[in-house]
């Protein structure tokens, strides 16, 4: 009887035991099932969140882009107005010129596009923004002859009028003669 209680209480241990790993093996397939849908989950809260990073970095650098394209067209208009701005100061100033020019006796040696006594007002030009020259200080006599210096000696005479000029008159008298083209 010793034996066969025996028996019946290995069976018994075996049974509890074949349970146990049952429920050990089922506990631990559940384990892995939730740990494979707690990775998925979290990838794709990764793919979702890298997504939405992603999203807000092109919103980004498309308002950016908006940004520095309404810049530069702010920009561009500006720069159109002051120029617009400059020119019709410098038409106002080449027309006052003008007038100085004709009024003072300059046309008596100078014409706009040929050598009459003196070069034409296009040659004085082109000399004078290819040499980077200062025509105001020129007519004030303050500056070498550089556009014909052989002349020099003819013009010399009328300095007297130019060097008798305002500032603001001598800017209007070369306005003009830059203006000829």
């Amino acid at each position: 009887m010793k034996r066969v209680l025996l028996s019946l209480v290995v069976v018994a241990g075996l049974a509890i035991s074949t349970t146990s790993c049952s429920k050990a093996k089922e506990a631990a397939k559940d384990g892995v099932e939730a740990t494979k849908e707690a990775a998925k989950a979290t990838g794709d809260a990764v793919k979702d969140v890298a997504n939405a990073t992603g999203e807000a970095v092109k919103d980004a650098a498309n308002a950016t882009g908006e940004a520095a394209k309404d810049a530069a067209n702010a920009v561009k208009d500006g720069a159109e107005k002051a120029v617009d701005a400059t020119k019709e100061a410098l038409t106002g100033k080449a027309a006052d010129g003008k007038k100085l020019f004709t009024s003072k006796g300059c046309v008596a040696c100078h014409k706009e596009d040929a050598k009459l006594v003196g070069p034409s007002l296009k040659e004085i030009a082109k000399v004078y923004a290819d040499k980077k020259g200062n025509m105001v200080k020129f007519l004030k006599g303050n500056a070498d002859a550089i556009v014909d210096p052989a002349q020099f000696a003819v013009m010399k005479a009328n300095l007297a009028i130019t060097q008798a000029m305002k500032a603001e008159e001598l800017q209007a008298l070369t306005a003009y003669i830059r203006s000829v083209k």
